[in-house]
């Protein structure tokens, strides 16, 4: 330790958080080495999508991962986060090529190299832009080993997983209902789509019976999907219809007829009880279909335009189509009536369009073999989740999962491995290109021209960015990792394939552990967006209040599974915590004297306060470690933050002043010490959180390289001294009482009062080992033990505090003559208020014409004026 060596006299995070982090990138503090005689930690970063900067949610993400990983590196866990991006097929294409049309390139006429080497082009821009901001905001990640869904490794991991799954007979391809976007012109996952309430309507058409005896009326919110209806479905159990099933109906609009069918689908009390059934353009029809044996008939193409088989209305827009229909239906006189309705539509989040449920030809898994041993890993706590209610949205999506639809219609993204022969039509799956078909010996093969869903990469992340499926020493010693951070709204669409994946390509669950937390809101607990224009750049916060303040924010008062809310006054509130620590502390190194420390460094010669705080350090590193470890981050860093704040810098710092200040060689001496300890202590359980500001004054007050290897705090029941805190609790209360009496009564502190004390034998070995403590914190001239209250001076205020009751003598605490002064100035305004009111309300005009709750008010008025009239009155009594 050098003597006398210092911090900046005032907090500046911009004057040092980047030196820092360079100095920690340059020592290579983020990379582990594979040690086998170390315990492995690992947690592998959820990959932001390289479609813009990261966001609050990134920043609260990365910041809980990093506490984790800090705190595991000081307590000598070989400790690996490793980071990376995710290519984000469907966002990261719409983004170039809005991109591009804006310079007047069209995607298609490009063709699809050009093209991918422009995304390519975005790809690595975005790459470095997310790398410096998580620089930025202090993680420690080694990203030495980043990773990106499109490097060539995690593809081969891709071609790999499918190539296996394809010859296990998991993977098929098959034409189902798939989400549509008409615009992009792909499939899409659930987690593309967006719900929201739009108002509609439900037009009930007439469909004339085949044989002229009446009509079945049926209602629908898309009328132009009637062109591809092939049945109508009622239930079997409903009256009304029984006499109907298996006769037919004349579709409108074309010159088809189509079977009238029982199905238990069809809810008897929803509608008119009549459902028209379109099997390519509806997941619940399509499964009434396949039931019934009924035709696939597609009427629109994938950009919702109506296709050959829609008639006359062949070119139309799907909504033009509508309006047409609708106008064909009334001339018919088939439209009954249109009645408004509000539902859920699906739009693609991405640009917006509502997605359209078509038939199309995709890859799918099939699931139900994967799911099984993945919801068992759960329930036999192989991988548990925290908070552990989070696992009922993961049982209930695994057990009612649908085949998984992996292809999307899209240039960007992991090509399926599939090529096909254009001569004998044999298809091949293969993790390499074929130079020439099995089969037929030809060369003319072509590749399917589809990508796979970006959900399939990242359901590898775990293991491909450890090597697999080549077998690494990372793969070897980091896997399965310990703890995945992640928000609850991706459960089912990432968490849930990471383990089924991480089961069926490792046999190992990917981690023990799943922390979910919540989303950020703004301050009024909306959700941030760009349409509500409430979104908050973690870079600007940064900028202004340094990211230690930004970090501690976002943990403090957060709790597992809980959404927070975004106030700037509590980043504020952060800085001025920040800047504390950081008086604190300068005070501290200022006062240090390192001759005097070495020389009494083995002295346990302490004082009650000494005794005090060196227990509740103690016992602070052992919560702090427990709730770390039961990952209830938001408590740690909240008790560490009281200490701090209250018990260290407003208690201890001010305790210790008076032998600081002594000539007391030996006190000063261990007083330093014991400063030094629990500064570096409280520093330490700091860290994880606010790395910057714990690795500056660490550095400067201590003889250590860096506090991020330094070695986390150890509790030590022999450090534990129950009776020390006990009575320095009281001696606080105490002080704290004889303060807030002081205030109440505007006594200054440089006027000093007698106290005399009436304690419990507690209470009184406490206070006499706390007398100066009274006299430098309570502006006590003396204390003066009483076993009579008898003994009391008549004009004393009383305090009642824990273990006994405090007097000061009135005279002690103000100036007799001045103080009647002053309360005669208070019994003369006093009473003026009460003669005023009184006038008011004797007043016949005034209480005939006032409203009842005017008068009511006036009431209350004069009985508080005249409570504090009594009360000056008792105070001039007592001073006579």
């Amino acid at each position: 330790m050098s003597e006398k060596k210092n911090i900046a006299t005032t907090y500046d995070p911009k004057s040092f958080e980047e030196r820092i982090y360079k100095e920690w990138e340059e020592k290579k503090y983020f990379t582990p080495k594979i040690d086998k005689s170390k315990k492995s930690f690992s947690i592998v970063m959820p990959p932001p999508n390289i479609t813009g900067k990261l966001h609050l949610g990134h920043a609260l993400d990365n910041t809980l991962q990093d506490m984790l990983i800090r705190f595991k590196r000081m307590q000598g866990y070989s400790t690996l986060w490793l980071p990376g991006e995710d290519h984000a097929s469907i966002a990261t294409e719409v983004k170039v090529e809005n991109e591009l049309l804006k310079q007047g390139l069209v995607k298609k006429e490009m063709g699809r190299e050009a093209f991918l080497e422009k995304v390519w082009e975005w790809a690595d821009e975005y790459r470095g832009t997310i790398r410096n901001q998580l620089k930025k905001m202090g993680v420690s990640c080694d990203f030495t080993r980043e990773a990106f869904t499109m490097d060539e490794n995690l593809n081969k991991a891709v071609r790999t997983v499918f190539v296996k799954l394809y010859n296990e007979g998991l993977i098929y391809q098959g034409n189902r209902i798939t989400n549509w976007c008409p615009k992009c012109s792909t499939a899409l996952s659930d987690a593309e789509i967006e719900y929201e309430e739009q108002e509609g309507f439900f037009w009930h058409i007439n469909y004339p019976l085949a044989d002229g005896t009446g009509y079945l009326e049926i209602a629908t919110t898309r009328p132009e999907t009637l062109l591809g209806d092939t049945a109508v479905a009622v239930n079997p159990e409903d009256e009304r219809y029984k006499d109907l099933i298996g006769k037919t109906i004349k579709l409108p609009l074309t010159d088809r007829e189509i079977p009238i069918v029982a199905d238990d689908y069809v809810d008897i009390e929803f509608g008119t009880g009549a459902v028209k059934i379109t099997p390519a353009h509806d997941p619940n029809d399509f499964q009434v279909g396949l039931r019934h044996n009924l035709p696939q008939i597609r009427v629109m193409d994938d950009h919702g335009v109506i296709n050959e088989l829609g008639g006359k209305y062949k070119g139309l827009d799907r909504y033009e189509a509508r309006k047409q229909i609708v106008k064909d239906l009334e001339e018919l006189g088939l439209l009954v009536k249109v009645k408004t309705h509000t539902h859920n539509v699906g739009t693609h989040d991405r640009c917006n369009t509502v997605i359209e449920p078509i038939i199309s030809k995709q890859w799918y898994v099939k699931m139900e073999s994967l799911a099984k041993p993945a919801i068992e890993a759960v329930r036999t706590n192989k991988t548990k989740f925290v908070p552990e209610r989070f696992d009922k949205i993961y049982y209930n999506w695994m057990e009612n999962i649908q085949d998984w639809c992996i292809s999307r219609q899209l240039w960007w993204g992991h090509r399926i491995p599939v090529w096909y022969c254009l001569d004998c039509n044999e298809v091949i799956v293969r993790t390499e290109a074929p130079d020439v078909c099995p089969k037929c010996g030809s060369s003319h093969l072509k590749q399917d021209e589809d990508v796979l869903d970006t959900w399939f990469s990242s359901a590898l992340w775990p293991f491909s960015t450890l090597g697999w499926p080549n077998k690494t020493e990372d793969l070897e010693y980091f896997y399965p990792t310990n703890v995945l951070v992640t928000g609850y709204d991706i459960i089912f669409f990432w968490v849930a394939r990471m383990i089924f994946q991480g089961l069926y390509c490792m046999g190992e669950t990917p981690f023990d552990t799943v922390l979910i937390h919540g989303i950020i809101r703004d301050a009024q607990g909306r959700k941030m967006s760009k349409s509500l224009g409430n979104g908050v750049d973690p870079l600007e916060v940064i900028e202004e209040y340094g990211a230690d303040a930004l970090r501690f924010m976002l943990v403090t008062g957060n709790s597992p599974g809980n959404d927070i809310r975004y106030i700037p006054e509590r980043v504020e509130a952060a800085r001025n915590f920040a800047n504390k620590i950081w008086n604190a502390s300068r005070y501290v190194m200022m006062n240090l004297d390192e001759e005097l420390m070495n020389k009494y460094k083995d002295c346990k010669d302490y004082s009650l306060a000494d005794k005090w705080i060196l227990s509740r350090v103690n016992s602070l590193v052992k919560e702090v470690t427990e709730n770390m470890e039961k990952y209830e981050l938001g408590i740690a860093l909240q008790k560490v933050y009281d200490f701090m704040w209250t018990e260290f810098c407003d208690w201890y710092i001010e305790l210790s002043k008076g032998t600081l200040y002594s000539d007391d060689e030996k006190a000063k001496g261990v007083v330093y010490n014991v400063l030094y300890t629990v500064l570096t202590t409280g520093l330490k359980l700091l860290h994880p959180v606010m790395p910057f500001i714990t690795e500056e004054i660490y550095t400067t007050l201590t003889d250590g390289e860096s506090i991020m290897i330094s070695s986390w705090p150890e509790f030590k029941e022999e450090n534990n001294n129950i009776k020390a805190e006990k009575e320095m609790e009281l001696i606080i209360e105490a002080i704290k009482g004889l303060r807030n009496v002081r205030a109440e009564m505007n006594v200054p502190p440089s006027r000093k009062a007698k106290v005399i004390a009436y304690a419990t034998a507690e209470a009184k070995e406490a206070f006499l080992a706390g007398v100066h403590y009274f006299e430098k914190l309570g502006s006590a001239q003396e204390v003066e033990f009483i076993e009579d209250k008898a003994m009391v001076p008549e004009n004393a205020v009383a305090l009642v505090t824990k273990g006994g009751e405090l007097f000061m003598p009135l005279l002690d605490l103000v100036d007799r003559e001045k103080e009647l002064e002053r309360l005669n100035k208070e019994k003369k305004k006093l009473e003026a208020e009460v003669e005023r009111i009184d006038k008011k309300l004797s007043n016949e005009g005034f209480l005939a014409k006032a409203p009842e709750a005017v008068i009511n008010g006036e009431k209350e008025k004069r009985a508080k004026y005249q409570e504090m009239l009594d009360a000056v009155l008792v105070r001039i009594e007592s001073l006579k």
